[in-house]
C-alpha cells in the first residue's frame, strides 16, 4: 500500500524483523522535516537510509573542533544528490534525531559534501529506509556537544 504525506510518497516493502520503505520525495519537499515527521508518525526508533535525487537548495556543512560548532554552507543551485547516506534514533526525551551526509554535484562537476541540515528537492529524491526492530538512542556529548549514539541507552 502507498502512503502520501504531503507530497513525499512512501511504499513499505519488507517486513521480517525489519521493515523497508521507499520515500519518494516531490518538488519542493523539505527532506529533514519529512523525514523526522514520517519517523514520528510511524513510531521509527532505529533505521539507516540511503536515497539518490537533487536539490533546488541546501544546507550542509563540518564540524569545527575550535569553535565547538558546525560551519553551515548553503547552497542555492541545482545539484545532483550523487550520495546521500545515514540514520535515525531518538533522543533522550524520545524525540527522532537525524544524522546524515551528503555529496553533491554542481552543474560544474565539482562536488561540495558534508553534514546535512536541510535541503529543498527538485524534481525528486529516491530513498530506501531500512527500520530495524531495536533503537539508536543519541545523548549529547559533554565534550563536543553533539548528540551522539549511545550504545549503553541503545
Amino acid at each position: 500500500m502507498s502512503v502520501s504525506q504531503g507530497h513525499m510518497k512512501t511504499k513499505r516493502i519488507a517486513s521480517e524483523g525489519t521493515k523497508t520503505y521507499v520515500l519518494v520525495f516531490d518538488k519542493d519537499d523539505e527532506v529533514a522535516s519529512h523525514l523526522l515527521q514520517f519517523a514520528r508518525d510511524e513510531g521509527i526508533t532505529a533505521a539507516f537510509f540511503n536515497a539518490l535525487g537533487a536539490f533546488e537548495d541546501v544546507t550542509f556543512g563540518w564540524f569545527d573542533r575550535e569553535i565547538e560548532d558546525y560551519k553551515r554552507i548553503e547552497l542555492t543551485e541545482g545539484m545532483e544528490v550523487m550520495s546521500f547516506v545515514g540514520n535515525l534514533g531518538i533522543g533522550e526525551q524520545g524525540e527522532p534525531k537525524l544524522h546524515a551526509h551528503v555529496m553533491l554535484g554542481k552543474r560544474d562537476g565539482t562536488v561540495h559534501g558534508g553534514h546535512f541540515f536541510q535541503g529543498h528537492v527538485w524534481p525528486t529524491m529516491e530513498m530506501v529506509l531500512t527500520v530495524m526492530p531495536d533503537r539508536f538512542v543519541r545523548k549529547v556529548d559533554e565534550e563536543t556537544g553533539i548528540p551522539l549514539i549511545d550504545l549503553d541507552l541503545s
